[in-house]
């Protein structure tokens, strides 16, 4: 039997720290999880880990690090569709489809677990619940692509940039990697075009204009909330699409 990582709180696992959002995890869920992260391996930027078109691939849990998911169009341009931070699946959908519908690939240097199908099976078998908590976080994910859908398809430039950053904030403090204040953020000007439907250069000239109106200062990898209320009233950022309110299962 493979020994599994001793992991006292779900507050020392991302993952669990997440999935506590739907379900209180028991100290039995918790060492299941732990045991999602016993095939961690290490990964460079710009390493791709799932591959569009490619059949029978793992999954992979997100330790540290960021990644994102992205589909390649035939010109060679892409459309990113989420990013992804620890705690989160690469590729989820990877071991239930019979070949890969995205491309996955490390934004920074980051430690990811391999999972594989039988990995998941035989946790949800274990534990019921978990099954329950990761249908949980795949409908959250589902639920942030049709507001990504929003912001591509009616949202103003500035209003798309307030409220994929204040989602970003949400999710990163979901996980203790951010706050109120701000959070820290390794992505390019290049990165947030490719997810926002937009050039560099509009990027740069949108992150200015909400710097100038107080609202939001994105600086040298850190994005800081200068005025957090108002950001959320320009973007409409309604959070409750990201169900992060407490357990609904004790």
């Amino acid at each position: 039997m493979t020994e599994r990582p001793a992991i006292q709180s779900s507050q020392d696992n991302p993952l669990a720290r997440k999935l506590s959002a739907f379900v209180r995890l028991s100290p039995n869920d918790v060492e299941v999880v732990a045991g999602m992260f016993r095939r961690r391996r290490n990964f460079a930027m710009g390493v791709e880990l799932i591959h569009q078109g490619q059949a029978g691939q793992s999954a992979f849990v997100l330790a540290s690090g960021w990644a994102c998911s992205y589909k390649l169009l035939s010109g060679g341009t892409r459309q990113i569709v989420d990013f992804q931070v620890p705690g989160d699946f690469l590729g989820l959908r990877s071991v239930l489809f019979r070949a890969s519908d995205h491309n996955v690939e490390a934004v920074t240097p980051i430690q990811a677990s391999e999972v594989t199908q039988c990995d998941l099976l035989a946790a949800f078998s274990e534990t019921p619940r978990l099954a329950t908590a990761v249908l949980w976080a795949a409908s959250r994910d589902e639920a942030m692509v049709v507001e990504h859908l929003v912001n591509l398809g009616r949202r103003s430039a500035s209003e798309r940039m307030a409220h994929f950053l204040l989602e970003l904030g949400a999710r990163l403090r979901l996980v203790g990697m951010g706050n109120s204040t701000g959070f820290a953020c390794p992505l390019s000007q290049y990165l947030l075009a490719d997810a926002l439907g937009l050039s560099a250069v509009h990027v740069n000239r949108v992150l200015r204009e909400l710097r100038e109106d107080g609202l939001v200062t994105f600086r040298r990898g850190r994005v800081e909330f200068n005025n957090y209320d108002a950001l959320v009233d320009f973007a409409s950022f309604d959070r409750a699409y990201l169900d992060h309110d407490g357990p609904l299962l004790n």
